[in-house]
């Protein structure tokens, strides 16, 4: 609901609707909607910090590591598509937005940090600015929830690996 109206659209009224439940229903296990955006939120973040403890992303070169994150992020992306659309579409608007701001760019700071590895290493080019980078591959990996649909046989696997063809050998030839 929050995705199709807007967080500040969609009232309690309007969930119980749409979860065939009574407000006092959903008053039973949370204390409004703010805590269903928190939660939400939360469950995006949270899973794909999970990624960047992941064995493929604490071990090995930084380019590895940076590719697994980039597949676990699709990943993630997928399995938890309404959670992830959320998280792209809050502006700061509120504490709890605010507050997923500030772990979304935690988020880009750790991808920032393993393009740095990467360059260091010589496994990524040196005139790349790591937080460019980040943001840029994140841009792709973001613009998933605009346009993947489950149903039409792509699978996340597939998605993540046209995305790491393209980001670490390039569209040509």
């Amino acid at each position: 609901m929050f995705n199709e109206r807007g967080y500040d659209g969609t009232s309690m009224e309007d969930l119980a609707r749409a979860l065939g439940v009574t407000k006092s229903a959903i008053y039973h296990h949370v204390s409004g909607k703010t805590e269903l955006l928190r939660q939400s939120l939360d469950l995006a973040l949270d899973a794909l910090f999970a990624v960047t403890r992941e064995e493929g992303a604490t071990s090995g070169p930084a380019a590895d590591r940076l590719d697994h994150v980039l597949r676990g992020s699709v990943r993630v992306l997928v399995e938890e598509l309404p959670h992830v659309t959320l998280l792209l579409r809050v502006r700061g608007n509120s504490e709890v937005e605010k507050h997923a701001l500030e772990r979304r760019r935690e988020f880009d700071h750790h991808i920032a940090g393993l393009v740095r590895e990467g360059i260091v290493d010589g496994d990524i080019r040196s005139d790349i600015d790591p937080a460019v980078a980040s943001r840029l591959l994140f841009g792709m990996v973001n613009s998933i929830v605009e346009w993947y649909k489950p149903d039409r046989g792509l699978t996340a696997e597939e998605v993540a690996d046209a995305l790491s063809t393209i980001t670490f050998r390039g569209m040509h030839s």
